[in-house]
């Protein structure tokens, strides 16, 4: 028999360490993205890895993260949140021991897939978990905005906890304090998280699964192995076409389906769909940022590991202080003010950084990291709010993964663009002329801050708030089946 789970029967001391159980499933979810970033330059040293295999080791984690989050949300649904998430700790842990124990980058790049699958099980199913128990508007609005803070916070922790590990125990030491975290919060949900399943229970749909799983796996593959195999080249001319034409056919696939994997008519809310464009556009930006940085840190500035953590401290402090302050903005005033100012900072920290060279002081970069930080932390609050906010609690879980696929799929991508600047520099032995190479980075960076900022005022119009109101319409008063 389904149940669903109310504010009714737990006090707030029992919802806080439900709130805490599911954040730290999202901490190490969004950690495992970042956290890599500083061990890329060791991984290189010790298995022989060439830059598209550090790519990969940082693109194909978000890259099947992206691609399961919805199924896993689905499926969490159907049989039960708690059991899933609980599986999905497991799967976790397991797959952070065998990227620990990796012996060749490609092994490497299989066991960061087993890491993913577990990961995704884990951030859409703690937002159910959290809307379920979370009912009231104002409660509901301050566990978001702290379940928003928190992946940047752990996105702005992990390179600099993985400098400190590294430092210490090696490269392989930023995959084992994944275990005990797992470990607490396996027990924490078993204890005080109830078991919840959807009272509408949605049919799986492998078809949608598989056309957005090609999709976004050709584009990245696209985008990484295009500039060795030659952008010109058949294969990558074909790559993309068959990325352009999986995206056509998911459209219109899902578009005719009653039950479909991501039910389009979101998109019709300008809340949402700015808040997807936001989180694909900023935390593709992030993951340019990180993979350029923790390269440019070491191999053209000789910094050491736990140097090139410590730089980032700026970055985690800014993010660290701006989350939750973001989130309580939120709360209290909506999604506009966060959202706009995070886009020109954004911008201002991207424009900053096209006057990096080899020999930039390090009070300059450790200034361009903190306007950044506080640009990146500003962000993540109003994302999920303008994504979730004012949907039906039974819809909320979907819309919170499609944000959370967003991100992930931004990630992928970042790191992707960024790789050809990186291969080039890594033809001439990531030389001065590395940092210069950048520099159109920094510019679409720029171009990002302005975009976030535009749809930070647009998402927040009455207009806007009335496509919102119209969609969450929708799924309160049936509608007749799609042929």
């Amino acid at each position: 028999m389904s149940t669903t789970v109310s504010s009714r029967g737990l006090d707030q001391r029992h919802k806080m360490i439900v709130l805490a159980t599911c954040c730290l499933s999202l901490l190490i979810v969004s950690m495992d993205a970042t956290i890599v970033n500083v061990a890329l330059p060791a991984i290189r040293t010790e298995l022989g890895a060439s830059v598209s295999q550090l790519q990969w080791t940082i693109d194909v984690y978000t890259l099947v993260l992206a691609s399961l989050l919805l199924l896993s949300g689905t499926t969490a649904d159907r049989v039960g949140r708690r059991r899933i998430f609980q599986i999905g700790l497991v799967s976790f842990a397991v797959g952070s021991l065998l990227c620990s124990l990796a012996p060749t980058a490609p092994i490497l790049i299989l066991a960061r897939m087993v890491q993913a699958i577990g990961g995704s099980m884990l951030n859409p199913v703690a937002m159910s978990i959290i809307t379920q128990v979370f009912t009231g508007k104002a409660e509901r609005a301050r566990a978001i905005g702290m379940w928003g803070a928190v992946v940047g916070i752990s996105m702005a922790l992990g390179p600099m906890l993985g400098g400190l590990l590294i430092e210490i125990s090696g490269w392989r030491s930023v995959f084992w304090i994944n275990i005990p975290v797992c470990l607490a919060a396996f027990v924490l949900a078993a204890v005080f998280v109830p078991e919840s399943r959807s009272p509408v229970v949605r049919a799986f749909d492998p078809v949608g699964q598989l056309l957005g799983v090609v999709m976004l796996a050709a584009l990245v593959f696209g985008l990484i192995e295009g500039p060795s195999l030659g952008w010109s080249s058949p294969v990558t001319l074909a790559v993309f076409a068959l990325s352009a034409a999986s995206f056509v056919a998911f459209v219109l696939y899902e578009n005719r389906r009653v039950d479909p994997f991501i039910d389009l008519r979101f998109f019709r809310s300008i809340p949402f769909s700015s808040a997807t464009i936001v989180a694909v556009c900023a935390f593709g930006g992030y993951g340019a940022f990180l993979f350029l940085m923790s390269l440019y840190l070491q191999e053209v500035r000789g910094f050491s590991a736990i140097g090139t953590g410590a730089s980032f401290l700026p970055l985690a402090l800014a993010t660290l202080i701006c989350s939750p302050l973001s989130g309580r903005m939120v709360a209290r005033w909506g999604a506009r003010p966060s959202m706009t100012v995070a886009g020109v900072v954004i911008a201002v920290a991207g424009l900053t950084l096209t006057r990096l060279s080899a020999t930039t002081p390090v009070s300059a970069l450790l200034v361009m990291f903190a306007i950044f930080g506080v640009g990146f932390g500003l962000v993540n609050a109003p994302i999920t709010n303008a994504a979730v906010g004012g949907m039906p609690r039974d819809r909320a879980g979907a819309a919170s993964a499609v944000a959370s696929t967003s991100r992930q799929i931004g990630v992928s991508i970042g790191v992707a663009l960024c790789g050809s600047l990186t291969t080039a520099g890594a033809a001439a032995g990531i030389d001065a002329g590395f940092a210069a190479s950048t520099h159109t980075v920094w510019w679409a960076l720029a171009a990002i801050g302005v975009i976030v900022a535009g749809l930070g005022l647009v998402s927040a119009s009455r207009r806007a708030t009335r496509t919102a109101d119209d969609v969450a319409a929708l799924f309160r008063t049936p509608e007749p089946a799609r042929a």
